[in-house]
Formats: C-alpha cells, structure tokens, sequence
C-alpha cells in the first residue's frame, strides 16, 4: 500500500473499496477495503487499507463507496491504434500486410481530406475507445494535417488522454502520399497548431508510417524534428516477413530493421514501434539500449497471419512493452481482447515449443496499464494508483444488469482475471481520466 503523503492540493473525493494495480516490484496487486484519495487537480493524494469496521454515519463522508461486486482498475492504455481504420473494422481480413494496406487502407485514409467524413470517423472511435475503457491512446491519423488536428480536438474534447501523430510517407505506388517537403512542412505545421492549442491532454507524436513507405531523407528530417522538440515517434518494425525483405532491398546499408530507425535518430526512449514479430536479439538489444518500447498488437499478428511476437524473449531482453489494438488489422478496438489475444499467442507459442513460458494473466494486466505508460513515457503520470500520479482509472462491475458474466460458483463476486477474460464494456461503470469523470456515451457535437 502506497504511503500517504503531504498533498498540495485539497482532497476532492475519496473513494472506498477493493483496489487492482500493478506496481513497479508487484505484477499485480489487490487493495481490499481500501481508502483513495482524489485531490483537486485529479491526482492520487493517498491510498491506504481502511479499518475493517466503519460506523454507518460515515459511509456519507465517502464520494463512492463500491459494492462488494465492483472495483476500481488502473485505465487501459493503447499503445498503437490506426484512428482512420475505425471506419472498417472488422472487415477486408483476408490479406497480408502489404497487400492489404494497398487494397484497403490507403483508399480509405485517402478520404479523410474530407473534413466532415473524418469528424463522424474519429467521434466514433473516441467515443468507442473510451466506452472499452481505454484511458490513453496513441494514434496514428493520416497524412492530412487538418484532419489530423481534428482528432487532436475530438480526444480533448471527450477528455481522453492521446497522442495523435499526422502521418508521414513520400513513398508509395498510390497517390496517398506527399513529397518529402511536405511532409516536413505539414509535420512541423500540425506540431505547432496542436501544441498551441495547449489541450492538456493531448500531445504530437513523430510519424513517419514505416520505414518502407519513407525515404531516408524523410526519416532524418522527422529524427531531427523529433530531437529539436523532445518529441515522441511512432512507427512500425518487423510486422511481417515480406515487410521485412523489403526493408532490406531499400536500406541495403543497414544491418537491421532495427538499425534503418536507429540511423535516423528514431530510437528514442519516446520511441514506441508496433508489432516487432521477426526482431532478433541483436535487434531488440538495441532497443534495450536506446530505451525504445514496442507495441504487441496480438490481434493484429493473427489477423492478418504477420507473426506471433516472442513476448517473453522481449521482457527477458528488458524492452519496455505495452499492448495495442491496431485497429483496423486488429478487428476490435478493445484493449479487453487485446490482454486476451496476447494470452492467447502465448499459450500458442508454448503448444509449439512446451519449453516456453506461458505469460500469466497479472503480467498481461500489467503489459494493459502500467507497461502501457512506461511504453509510452508516461510511468510518472499514470498507470497505477501511486500517490501523486493522475487518477486515470475504470470502476468496473463484475455484475451489472444484463452483463456479460453469470455468477454460479460463488455468492460474492471477486476480483480477478474472471471479470477481464469474460468481461465487455457493459462492465465498465465509470471512466476517469486525470481525476474527472468522463462521459463517452454523449452524442456528437454538432459541426
């Protein structure tokens, strides 16, 4: 239990009942009958075990006090989701990476110069998103700037916490794409218009799409960028074996997928690279070195038939690891079936070679919230209910009205992995982002 310090701001709301977390020497944590603090500006101001016996007048001294069904969870945390693909999941599964991306998405990331058609678009995913209770996103938009600031607007505006990247490419077949001038132009416009809008919860990240779609002339100028404005960078590596070919024909002088990023001044400890399937060891060495983080998109892996990510082998090398969506070539936007995917793949990885060690549920949970937030550098701010971090947090019901879990082998619910393996978002109560209840079931505002 976290020790109670000095707040410096008033107590807003306590809150009290059962507490799940993953801290920094504990992979998962279970906080019985406890007392949290809220503090006026949305940060933790103490977490401390309560008495077991409370005299019925004080229960009103309590903001929320939970029923013996419910709990309080650290917010999910999506370390790579495609905001543009929204429009599509679930649908156009039946290609590999590369085909599918020229099939499918370019076509439709080219229409999201319409203005109208990418506020309907990222509405919904924002809203979905949060209903899933993901607390943080990372986003890729698309190569239109104004678009891309438009999402910015759309997560501040229902409260979420984001990352929005406009991407960059200046090579590829199609006409989805700009030159390298204006990818550098429109990549320092959008960083300029987003930070001036000082939302305070939503920052630029460094986009360049994949090393195959950007030049080397690109990929410096956007190291550079990144470098001058201690930004973070988002991108993706080693997703699929004839990705990985063709990264090699067009960087014949890099050792590595790897080594391409790392040239250009990409592998940053603000670095988050989705996917990583096919790194070697050497590779991810480099990734423990520079402090760059991946992205496990399990979903996505299966999907599209890409690779099953090792993600054991990527702890055992200690590169910071989060968990992703990545829709649309993951088919759900929740970060629910993303902890179960990655259960999944590595109970496959086992069934292969019973010699590897499946991953548990709490490490899963843990990859969900606190590795999310050390992936994406945001460990000091969020990820668990540490005294002074923001209170990002998911009440969750293990028995609402019509939920998806039935309760037979027990007469009080428990916490545990029941609610997160069989759960949906109708067990999602509450969601709070930095301390203030948000609200992802409002209608859209009007444009």
């Amino acid at each position: 239990c976290c020790a109670l310090n000095r707040p410096r701001a008033k107590i807003a709301h306590v809150y009290r009942g059962t507490f799940m977390h993953s801290t920094q020497d504990t992979t998962l944590e279970i906080i019985e009958d406890a007392l949290l603090g809220v503090d006026t500006v949305g940060k933790v101001s103490h977490l401390l075990h309560s008495p077991k016996k409370k005299k019925k007048k004080n229960v009103n001294d309590f903001h929320a006090l939970l029923r013996c069904s419910e709990f309080f969870m650290p917010g999910m945390v999506d370390t790579h989701i495609h905001a543009p693909q929204y429009s599509y999941t679930g649908t156009a599964m039946d290609l590999p990476l590369l085909q599918w991306l020229n099939t499918y998405t370019f076509p439709v990331e080219s229409r999201f110069k319409d203005l109208k058609f990418a506020h309907r678009v990222y509405t919904e995913v924002v809203k979905r998103t949060l209903k899933n209770g993901t607390t943080t996103a990372c986003y890729f938009a698309t190569i239109h700037t104004d678009a891309s600031l438009l999402l910015g607007k759309i997560a501040n505006d229902f409260g979420q916490r984001a990352f929005v990247g406009k991407v960059c490419m200046d090579r590829n077949k199609s006409d989805y794409k700009e030159t390298t001038q204006e990818c550098q132009k429109e990549t320092c416009r959008f960083i300029a218009e987003l930070l001036n809008k000082k939302y305070p919860l939503v920052k630029p990240v460094v986009t360049p799409r994949f090393a195959p779609s950007c030049t080397g002339d690109l990929l410096g100028q956007l190291g550079a960028i990144a470098r001058k404005n201690n930004l973070h960078i988002q991108s993706h590596i080693s997703e699929n074996v004839d990705e990985v070919k063709l990264v090699k024909e067009l960087f014949p002088e890099s050792k590595s997928y790897t080594d391409v990023y790392h040239k250009y001044n990409l592998l940053t400890d603000k670095t988050v690279m989705a996917h990583g399937c096919h790194l070697t060891d050497e590779e991810l060495t480099l990734f423990s070195e520079t402090g760059a983080s991946l992205s496990h998109c399990p979903n996505s892996n299966i999907s599209l038939c890409s690779g099953l990510l090792n993600v054991r082998n990527v702890l055992k090398h200690k590169v910071k690891l989060g968990l992703g969506t990545d829709v649309a070539g993951g088919y759900s936007a929740s970060m629910l079936d993303a902890v179960r995917r990655t259960l999944d793949t590595s109970k496959v990885l086992t069934i292969q070679n019973p010699k590897h060690q499946a991953l548990t549920f709490d490490e899963v949970f843990r990859l969900a919230t606190l590795g999310g937030s050390q992936a994406l550098f945001l460990d000091d701010q969020t990820g668990n209910f540490e005294v002074g971090k923001d209170f990002d947090a998911l009440r969750v019901n293990v028995a609402p009205p019509g939920g998806p879990i039935d309760l037979i082998l027990c007469d009080k619910p428990k916490v545990g992995s029941g609610a997160l393996y069989k759960g949906d978002d109708r067990n999602i109560v509450e969601v709070f982002v930095a301390g203030r209840k948000v609200v992802p079931f409002m209608e859209p505002a009007a444009e």
